[in-house]
């Protein structure tokens, strides 16, 4: 049986487009393979976080993770911070990894644009993701565009580490779906879908409300002309809004644009928030019952311990191939 990890980091609320992307795909592969999902806190602090936040998002995250469908019994579920071996082994992928190949990281170019100065841990953080993978020798790592380039850097860590030290690691293999993999934003289809957005009209949380899902849709940018047609090229922002349809409503691209031919973006939009309202309404219910309930933390003292039997293993023997002394 093959070996999945993925995670998702606690800042700030999970979007439908964390929902799209990840989280429905985290619920198919837990089926099918042995699968590790973390909440990687530790990723969350390579930008400032108020601590009461920080708290409340990992837990939240946690919580939508179970909501969303993840069966504690078929897959771990549990905070990176929780498992020690994430960040010893992050220290010893740091110390591997070149720092022509952090500068050339597309995404610390970004985050830290037109800022005076970033923490170190901003710059580093991609050699603690390819430690949070080969902790578990995962195969399949579920994966956005924007976490392909830190991808190939495991990809090279665990080459080199094989290399230098003999053969351990396998070659991690992104898992992607076809569409919808990368949702856009709803006031600029040329930016993600983010959770950490200062605008929340820009995205759908998870937990937002009925109400404010009905507004935002009904908000949506779309553009010129009034034709339901998926063409990424030429109309970006309905096509963002047909890719996000399709998977809410089960439905084609096909059906979509045959569904509303003729009909202009209005009916179109307002059946897209129902669509959406329809999916999320039960999530919302089971995350209240979970937050209530105080259960989340059984499953992630559960899913810790299942998590580092395997990190602890890997981590012992990596330390053992490089010289360290083990007692």
């Amino acid at each position: 049986m093959k070996r999945v990890l993925s995670g998702m980091q606690s800042s700030g609320q999970l979007t439908i487009g964390n929902y799209i992307g990840a989280l429905r795909n985290y619920v198919k592969l837990q089926h099918l393979h042995r699968c590790y999902f973390m909440v990687v806190d530790m990723h969350a602090i390579t930008v400032p976080q108020d601590p009461a936040a920080l708290k409340e998002q990992t837990e939240s995250i946690a919580a939508l993770y179970i909501a969303a469908g993840l069966d504690p019994n078929k897959a771990s579920i549990f905070l990176q911070s929780h498992v020690h071996a994430h960040a010893e082994l992050g220290w010893i992928m740091t110390t591997l990894t070149h720092m022509g190949e952090l500068e050339r990281m597309t995404q610390f170019k970004d985050k830290s644009e037109g800022k005076e100065s970033v923490g170190a841990g901003l710059f580093t953080y991609p050699s603690l993701m390819a430690a949070d993978i080969l902790l578990y020798n995962a195969d399949l790592i579920p994966v956005g565009d924007d976490q392909k380039q830190h991808l190939e850097l495991t990809r090279d860590l665990a080459n080199r580490f094989n290399n230098r030290f003999g053969d351990m690691f396998v070659m991690p293999q992104p898992y992607m779906p076809e569409i919808g993999a990368r949702i856009m934003s709803l006031d600029d289809a040329s930016k993600k879908m983010s959770k950490s957005s200062p605008n929340a009209g820009s995205y759908i949380a998870m937990l937002d409300d009925p109400a404010v899902i009905r507004k935002k849709l009904s908000r949506a940018v779309t553009d010129s002309g009034r034709e339901v047609k998926y063409d990424p090229q030429n109309k970006p922002e309905v096509s963002n809004l047909i890719s996000i349809y399709s998977h809410f409503a089960e439905m084609s691209v096909v059906e979509i644009e045959a569904k509303y031919d003729g009909q202009g973006y209005g009916p179109f939009k307002k059946d897209l928030a129902e669509q959406i309202v329809a999916v999320l309404e039960p999530i919302q219910q089971r995350y209240q019952e979970i937050r209530k309930s105080g259960e989340i933390f059984d499953i992630l003292r559960k899913g810790a311990k299942e998590a580092a039997e395997v990190a602890d293993q890997t981590l012992l023997e990596v330390k053992k191939r490089m010289g360290f002394v083990v007692i």
